[in-house]
């Protein structure tokens, strides 16, 4: 997009910088070239809808707890690194949620990651596994969202919780989690593919917007549930406050070092927007910067620490009730709880802008907030209001940004 004089300027300072990609603990890789496409609606997701849904499933042969390396096994190796199988354990918040695991469980082929290196696919219930990484029993309990993250679905190893939840929505009821220990194809900006180690929360839930215009705002509620979350979990526990702060877009940071991300998209089908959220938290690797548990041992003498179990109960919670404010209400509700989280304001960004047969010249702007679009919000030095956008190009979001003059 073309700033106000026609150029594509680029920033050339921010005092806040992306010390380094490999802050959560990731790896970039080459771009995914997988489809993004959702499978259509079948039996499962009509039967969900329907949420009184009482029907007996089909018969079930006895099941018999499985041992760790039987676990191990069946993931293919997704404990060693190697093996051509990948499991799913669900689990249900109430026995509606918990019909249709053992609705899924009975379908072999309904959930399809579409990944080569997946290999096949093995649906389990809660309780056919040995003690999963992921207590589902502890977060379960923790949960009160009643359309958020009640159905869930753990993996000790996947390509990435995002495609599995885009490329099954129809099959899944809206609200559903997945979450995995360790992701090797993580879905990020441009295309950007990410590996992910143990040590972090990763997962991706589902939900559906009619309102497009709201759709670009989003992803700043859902940044904003995280920080609330871990800030009421530190509260409640009487543990001292970790400052996690909102990096616009889309990053969250912690003592100027990222610690998380962010990820939303779309399609749009029958009038809605279909949206696949995805959440990438450090909790406990403390290399190559930081993370939430190593930061809480620094400044808490206790033996406390934030455990994946609750931060995810705690953030449906409160995503629940922020993202009903947000449709009933407009982001403008919450904008004043966002801005005491964020980064930005008051934050001068210099511009470089470069006309053809011209000298490069430099403007600084001030950041004042977000646009009814989503995009910033600045004033420059002729007192004149700017929208801010990303070129497109670059990895952090402040590197590389375009002016233009609202009128």
């Amino acid at each position: 997009m073309l700033c106000s004089s026609g150029s594509l300027p680029r920033v050339i300072a921010d005092p806040i910088t992306l010390r380094s990609h490999r802050s959560l603990g990731l790896v970039a890789t080459r771009p995914n070239p997988m489809p993004s496409a959702l499978l259509r609606p079948t039996a499962a997701a009509a039967a969900f809808c329907r949420l009184g849904l009482r029907s007996s499933p089909p018969p079930r042969s006895p099941i018999l707890p499985l041992s760790a390396a039987r676990l191990s096994s069946y993931c293919g190796g997704a404990m060693d690194g190697c093996g051509h199988s990948t499991v799913l354990v669900l689990a249900g918040k109430s026995p509606q949620e918990d019909d249709l695991a053992r609705f899924l469980k009975s379908r072999s082929d309904t959930l399809k990651l579409l990944d080569e290196e997946a290999g096949e696919v093995r649906v389990l219930l809660r309780s056919d596994a040995y003690h999963p990484t992921f207590d589902s029993q502890f977060y379960m309990g923790a949960l009160t969202a009643s359309r958020f993250g009640r159905l869930l679905i753990w993996s000790p190893r996947l390509p990435s919780t995002h495609d599995l939840v885009s490329k099954n929505f129809g099959e899944l009821p809206v609200g559903t989690v997945c979450v995995t220990d360790v992701q090797i194809k993580g879905r990020g900006r441009a295309k950007n593919v990410w590996e992910s180690p143990m040590g972090c929360l990763l997962f991706s839930f589902t939900l559906q917007m009619e309102d497009g215009r709201k759709l670009p705002l989003l992803q700043y509620v859902v940044s904003l549930a995280v920080t609330e979350a871990i800030k009421e979990l530190c509260q409640t526990n009487g543990l001292p406050q970790l400052d996690i702060r909102i990096k616009w877009p889309n990053d969250l940071y912690l003592n100027g070092l990222k610690v998380g991300g962010i990820l939303c998209t779309s399609t749009y089908r029958s009038k809605h927007f279909n949206v696949c959220a995805g959440i990438g938290l450090n909790l406990d690797n403390e290399k190559p910067t930081a993370c939430l548990n190593a930061v809480l041992k620094e400044i808490n003498s206790g033996s406390l620490c934030l455990r994946r179990e609750d931060i995810l109960a705690s953030f449906f919670n409160k995503f629940e009730n922020l993202f009903e404010v947000f449709l009933d209400q407009g982001f403008q509700s919450l904008e004043e709880l966002y801005y005491k989280t964020w980064l930005h304001s008051g934050q001068k960004v210099v511009i470089e802008e470069k006309q053809e047969g011209q000298p490069e010249e430099s403007i600084i702007v001030t950041v004042q907030g977000l646009t009814s679009s989503g995009y910033l919000l600045a004033v420059g030095e002729d007192d004149k209001s700017y929208e801010l956008h990303p070129d497109g190009n670059s990895f952090d979001f402040f590197k590389g940004l375009v002016r233009r003059k609202l009128e």
